[in-house]
């Protein structure tokens, strides 16, 4: 894996409109794990590529109506064959932690980069979600000084009590002692 212009060379970038300017670009320090599924428990299709790109037709399921205003995106997703589509350049603010706070800072879109697998709190992560996570969490390590094993992060430890992700089903010793 390589990074370039703060885009993986191997991913498939496409541009989410949803993000701005970092206050400091050389303060990215912290990588949240997510997860979604769209419609929930659903995998497969473009769904959530959609949804981050405000392209989601509304009216092809009832969740979605409900989703229909918010302006979200992540850096990176992962899907359940471990393909790694990237939305927002790392040195840009990625819309993804919302209201939330790590050691105390607030504002985890300030800097940190977001990453969302595709899966649910309860299904286990595919082996190929781990290989492309794995690969992509070491060369972040590379990349971005400030960024190290132990400022990793699930969503639901920076948002306690608004978020579960990524779930009981994510392997954190599998992940982390792979780094």
């Amino acid at each position: 894996m390589e990074i370039e212009n703060h885009i993986f060379k191997e991913s498939n970038y496409v541009k989410s409109p949803n993000f701005n300017n970092r206050p400091n670009s050389s303060d990215i320090r912290l990588i949240v794990i997510h997860c979604i599924s769209l419609p929930p428990n659903n995998y497969g299709g473009d769904y959530v590529k959609d949804f981050f790109l405000n392209k989601l037709e509304h009216s092809e399921d009832e969740y979605f109506e409900g989703i229909k205003d918010l302006k979200v995106s992540c850096h990176l997703f992962i899907n359940r064959t471990g393909e790694l589509l990237q939305f927002v350049p790392f040195d840009k603010r990625a819309w993804h932690a919302g209201e939330s706070a790590y050691k105390g800072e607030v504002n985890c879109n300030d800097y940190s980069i977001g990453i969302e697998l595709e899966g649910n709190e309860i299904d286990p992560y595919t082996d190929e979600q781990y290989i492309s996570l794995i690969k992509v969490t070491r060369e972040l390590i590379n990349f971005y000084p400030k960024v190290n094993s132990q400022n990793i992060v699930g969503h639901s430890d920076i948002a306690p009590d608004r978020k579960t992700d990524p779930g009981k089903s994510f392997d954190w010793n599998r992940y982390l002692s792979n780094l």
